[in-house]
């Protein structure tokens, strides 16, 4: 009963973040918003909501190690994306072809990754209301970054369609994603209790679980999104979509701790998974030298070394946290 309950549950989790993408998408479209803000804000946070939500339910039902184990996870299986980007648009060569303005993206994911790692290993108790500092910090960066973006990307949008009587007006966008927010906030608490309980049954550890299972779920809305960006040719909105979602990935680790009401949130979590952290930030590094190294020729056959690279170390990456056993 609980598989099917977690597959219906991920159904409606996927489908309606799906269309929240979609009609975040019109919402930029109608409003002309920079292109790089479209990939790395908007859409990258339309597709990242469910991991917010997903990290909001397991605190709630006492599980914070799968918030975080899906927090990162989710980051791994986004660099992911772009080995499989590679493999179905062999002929553009899609690592080759994207601007390199996604490295500043990149470069904030990896930053944020970074300070979170290091703030559940230190762990600072110090606190503003019950909200930790170690938090407040990681939030405050995103901001701050999320700025920097959007002057970076100021110029007028290159990949956006023509409005034309085929794209929804604004009013319906807002009403169809509002929906969609809707049914994502009815259907993840399913999702994540459904999930804790696999871990049981299994004897999985949540770690595992949550950096597999339910970081996979949650993401695959950025690969529903980042493939229909790809068939229209819009490369830089899928990359920054996935590096962006990385980067709204670390500020829903911590927004969290402000619907956590025990403490600091990060001191909730199992100091071994830091090393789930790192996995994520080495993940987002590759993707990061893939996207700078400008080589004329550094593919085998079918895939590019970089993009064989990422899939190699997402594989080795999930055997070494099934053999560990990280999370109880």
């Amino acid at each position: 009963m609980v598989w099917v309950q977690f597959l219906i549950s991920a159904a409606v989790v996927v489908i309606a973040a799906t269309k929240l993408a979609q009609y975040g998408d019109v919402i930029a479209v109608r409003t002309r918003l920079s292109g790089m803000f479209i990939g790395t804000l908007l859409l990258a946070g339309a597709t990242s909501l469910p991991e917010l939500l997903s990290a909001i339910n397991a605190i709630q039902i006492n599980v914070p190690d799968l918030a975080a184990g899906s927090m990162f996870g989710s980051s791994m299986f986004n660099m992911l994306m772009l080995a499989i980007l590679d493999l179905i648009t062999q002929q553009a060569r899609i690592l080759r072809r994207v601007a390199m303005n996604h490295a500043l993206t990149a470069s904030l994911a990896n930053l944020l990754m970074g300070l979170a790692v290091f703030f559940l290993l230190a762990d600072i108790d110090l606190k503003i209301g019950w909200v930790g500092l170690d938090s407040l910090i990681i939030i405050g960066l995103y901001m701050f970054g999320i700025r920097v973006i959007q002057m970076q990307g100021g110029k007028p949008p290159t990949e956006m369609p023509e409005l034309d009587s085929s794209i929804p007006s604004l009013k319906i966008a807002l009403i169809g994603f509002g929906l969609a927010v809707i049914a994502l906030a009815f259907a993840t608490p399913y999702t994540v209790r459904s999930t804790s309980e696999i871990a049981k049954i299994t004897n999985i550890s949540t770690g595992f679980i949550g950096a597999t299972l339910l970081a996979i779920t949650t993401s695959l809305p950025e690969m529903v999104a980042t493939i229909s960006a790809v068939r229209i040719r819009a490369y830089d909105l899928a990359i920054g979509n996935l590096f962006g979602s990385n980067l709204f990935n670390m500020f829903a680790l911590g927004l969290t701790d402000a619907f956590y009401l025990k403490g600091r949130f990060l001191s909730s979590i199992d100091p071994a998974f830091a090393l789930v952290g790192l996995l994520g930030l080495i993940m987002t590094s590759l993707g990061l030298v893939g996207n700078i190294v400008r080589v004329e020729r550094r593919h085998l056959g079918f895939i590019e070394v970089d993009a064989l690279i990422i899939l190699i170390g997402y594989l080795l990456s999930m055997f070494f946290l099934y053999k560990r056993g990280i999370g109880v």
